[in-house]
């Protein structure tokens, strides 16, 4: 990013502290938010950003740094007056274990403070159960950090990204109920709290991805947008005010059960937009198994079926994002999912060609763009739930202080 594009993101959406000390960790917070999004930030920038005093921020930067949470950068000459020096993130200031359940996969990681995968381990199944999901990590931990170079006590802590009610819609990715019933009464950061040396945290899984992208994403430029999340299932989240808004029970942004036109295949955005949903087109016209998430970099050879299969996720896509628009307006839509890249771009491209044909009176044509991590999202969405709490300013803050 060059200083020109910087300074437009600066202004765009200013994030206002105050100089009064009772919010001092509100505004280290800001900070650490504000070099986060812009990638490094001098002294001077982040005076201007926040409104701020040179004093103050000159105060936290020196207990950012005093932390381990910022690193300084090289120094910038060739300006009037002294050199600036600007700070950036340091990846190695945490390191976290994160757990994604899905119900196709299983992934356990070590994500360092910038969002970047250390390493991982994954596991691929027909249907997941708390069985199978606790021999997981208690098979992979230790392996998983040796392969880190992590200690135990250098991590920082461990989250959950997992769909909430697992054994409910099991006939929707033909799972036997009788064996996803047990997901009914297992206490999933309790269970797993046992076997681990860390505070657990569980988040719903589609809403740990859109928290990945609001943490460690490329999106500072807007405030509100919607996030959808393609895999087994379609799920999602909703940003406002440039955080996630969570919901009642942490399930907001729940968009698989959403209407959509009547249609062969059902009437909810699930029948038509989820991966289970080509897994089917696959086997029913070839009478061959296909495993999206074991051949993520190899879709070709099932064409024309995954271009069938685009256009009709991306018209029903369209129908949802306008729904979602006539009760805010918001500014864009993200896409992303378990998918190639490259299937995640044509997928982008259909949605935006049927909004563009479709009647959207009342309505304003949003942004339309892809996600950043893919695959890894929820894997990388529970890391983020635990930097998000730790480090990430929630306007709540102010409120209840």
């Amino acid at each position: 990013m060059d200083q020109e594009d910087k300074e437009e993101r600066l202004c765009a959406n200013p994030k206002k502290g105050t100089n009064q000390v009772a919010v001092g960790n509100y505004n280290e917070r800001l900070v650490l938010q504000l070099v986060r999004e812009h990638g490094e930030l001098s002294k001077a920038e982040a005076t201007r950003a926040t409104g701020l005093s040179a004093n103050a921020i000159s105060v936290i930067f020196r207990s950012l740094e005093a932390d381990g949470l910022l690193l300084r950068g090289e120094p910038i000459r060739g300006r009037v007056g002294a050199p600036s020096t600007p700070l950036r993130i340091n990846p190695l200031a945490h390191s976290y274990v994160a757990l994604k359940i899905g119900r196709r996969s299983m992934e356990l990681a070590v994500v360092n403070f910038m969002g970047e995968v250390v390493t991982s381990k994954e596991m691929f199944q027909p249907f997941p159960t708390p069985a199978t999901t606790l021999r997981f990590v208690q098979d992979e931990l230790q392996d998983l950090l040796c392969s880190a170079k992590r200690t135990c006590k250098a991590i920082s802590g461990m989250a959950i990204a997992m769909p909430f009610e697992l054994w409910h819609w099991t006939d929707d990715f033909d799972a036997p109920a009788e064996e996803m019933e047990a997901w009914q009464d297992f206490d999933a950061e309790r269970e797993i709290g046992k076997i681990v040396p860390w505070e657990v945290v569980l988040e719903n899984d589609a809403t740990a991805a859109c928290r990945a992208e609001v943490v460690f994403g490329s999106h500072a430029d807007k405030q509100d947008w919607i996030y959808f999340y393609v895999g087994t299932f379609i799920g999602g989240g909703i940003v406002l005010n440039g955080h996630v808004f969570r919901g009642r029970r942490g399930n907001a942004g729940g968009f698989g059960p959403m209407r959509v036109p009547d249609q062969e295949g059902g009437n909810r955005l699930v029948d038509h937009a989820s991966l289970v949903t080509l897994e089917r087109m696959v086997l029913d016209i070839t009478g061959r198994s296909f495993s999206p998430y074991e051949a993520s970099d190899d879709w070709g050879r099932f064409e024309p079926l995954v271009s069938d299969w685009i256009t009709r996720a991306g018209r029903n896509l369209a129908h949802a994002v306008i729904s979602s628009l006539s009760i805010i307006d918001f500014e864009a839509v993200i896409i992303d999912g378990a998918m190639p890249t490259e299937v995640t771009g044509r997928l982008v491209s259909e949605v935006i060609s049927q909004l563009q044909q479709t009647d959207l009176q009342g309505v304003l044509m949003p942004e339309v763009e892809a996600g950043t991590f893919g695959r890894q999202a929820r894997t990388i969405g529970a890391a983020a739930t635990l930097v998000s709490a730790a480090y990430l300013p929630e306007q709540n803050t102010l409120l209840s202080g």
